[in-house]
């Protein structure tokens, strides 16, 4: 297993995989700088995350190997059917699932997402529109949905 270190404008990344895929990206809570040699199977990751933080990229295509439950899995794979600049409720993840009783477990595995930004966990909000539940911290949350959907400036003529 690799691990690199991606500075984002959200704190450092921890990046770990190796040619199976992307096991996990996570923030950590030190301020680490950029990884000055990146793991191979790892470059294309730190690519596509930067691509998407300067605003280049709104979909990822990268090879994902999240450990987890079979359930997990199931709720993890059902969040990249989110697209990009939308959100989703967690009564609508679980309809989506095909068991609308099934909410807080869903909930819960969202929580537990290990591939942050990537499989988007931060789309998924409260019935009431709400930001709740974020393992990043609802800062985090907020201004990922705010980058995906930036607000534009009316024109007044």
């Amino acid at each position: 297993m690799k691990t690199t270190y991606y500075k984002t404008p959200l704190g450092t990344a921890k990046i770990v995989g190796d040619e199976n895929g992307i096991q996990s990206v996570s923030v950590v809570d030190e301020d680490l700088s950029t990884s000055k040699e990146i793991p191979e199977c790892l470059q294309e990751c730190v690519t596509q995350l930067d691509q998407y933080f300067s605003g280049e990229r709104i979909d990822f295509n990268l090879k994902l190997n999240p450990q987890g439950t079979d359930f997990q899995k199931k709720v993890w794979d059902e969040l990249l059917n989110i697209p990009y600049n939308k959100t989703r409720t967690y009564l609508e993840q679980s309809k989506a699932l095909g068991d609308v009783k099934a909410i807080r477990a869903v909930a819960s595995a969202n929580g537990k997402n290990p591939i942050w930004i990537i499989i988007p966990c931060h789309r998924v909000i409260g019935s009431d529109g709400s930001l709740t539940g974020y393992a990043g911290g609802i800062w985090r949350k907020k201004w990922l949905l705010a980058h995906e959907n930036p607000v534009k400036q009316q024109s007044l003529f």
